[in-house]
């Protein structure tokens, strides 16, 4: 497939369609592509958009789940009182209606008082697979974007498992576009936290490189679980420095090589 930023999004009120974003910054231009990618390959029609005229949505809305990594960070696993390093990954689901785009306007949920933001690499699947060997997960990735794994604290501590927490309609913003490829292995990945009338405040910055479970061994793993389909997202844990987002606050999750995804949230 080659190098490629896929992206989706409306333009004039119409219907959604996928789209090449090729360019530099300030001066992208969105070639859209015949149908689906994930099933009818990335076929150039002749319409091309500015960027700046279209708007970006979640780059794709999982068949049929988002699977999550918890404890993936040595440095988060100590901020949260964790215990020592895990000899598997930990494992959870999201809804696909926990998925939303960039600039979407996350409504915080009134079953908590304690929303956190993790700023994630996210693996987007691109063929159905079944026990993929490791060194085979190449060939199971359709690409990369960047995910906001948002978690109600409060309903993690009380509930006994993360359903809620994680899963509740908005807590997973994805985006800008897919980066198809990408070598994972060793990408930074930030957070930045923006408050009106306020610096913006680093919060989070690590590598994959401190993941205690690669991007391979991560999807060899779910997918000795799970069926994984065209579209399954997985996320791979976030590194430490995450905190509470309030009313009116925004937040940039970046991963190096992909680009920024931004959300402001609200009661």
């Amino acid at each position: 497939m080659g190098d490629m930023r896929i992206a989706r999004c409306v333009a004039d009120g119409n219907d959604p369609f996928y789209g090449i974003v090729s360019g530099d910054e300030g001066e992208e231009i969105v070639t859209q592509i015949v149908g689906d990618p994930f099933y009818q390959g990335v076929q150039p029609t002749g319409t091309t958009h500015r960027l700046e005229d279209v708007r970006l949505l979640a780059p794709v809305i999982p068949r049929s789940k988002v699977i999550g990594i918890g404890k993936n960070y040595p440095d988060h696993i100590a901020e949260m009182g964790g215990a020592p390093a895990r000899v598997s990954p930990l494992m959870f689901l999201k809804p696909n209606t926990s998925v939303a785009g960039p600039n979407d306007p996350i409504t915080l949920p009134s079953f908590s008082d304690e929303v956190s933001y993790e700023a994630e690499l996210a693996v987007v699947i691109g063929r159905i697979c079944k026990d993929v060997p490791a060194e085979r997960v190449k060939e199971v990735v359709f690409g990369y974007t960047v995910a906001n794994d948002l978690t109600a604290r409060d309903a993690q501590r009380t509930d006994g498992q993360w359903a809620r927490a994680k899963g509740w309609d908005g807590s997973c913003p994805i985006g800008p576009w897919i980066e198809t490829e990408l070598d994972p292995d060793d990408l930074r990945v930030t957070g930045e936290l923006s408050t009106p009338g306020q610096e913006d405040e680093l919060s989070q910055d690590g590598r994959t490189s401190e993941m205690i479970f690669s991007v391979a061994e991560i999807v060899a793993f779910a997918s000795s679980a799970f069926t994984l389909l065209p579209g399954d997202i997985i996320l791979t844990g976030t590194p430490a420095g995450v905190g509470l987002i309030e009313d009116g606050q925004s937040y940039t999750a970046s991963v190096e090589g992909i680009g920024d995804l931004t959300n402001t949230f609200r009661r």
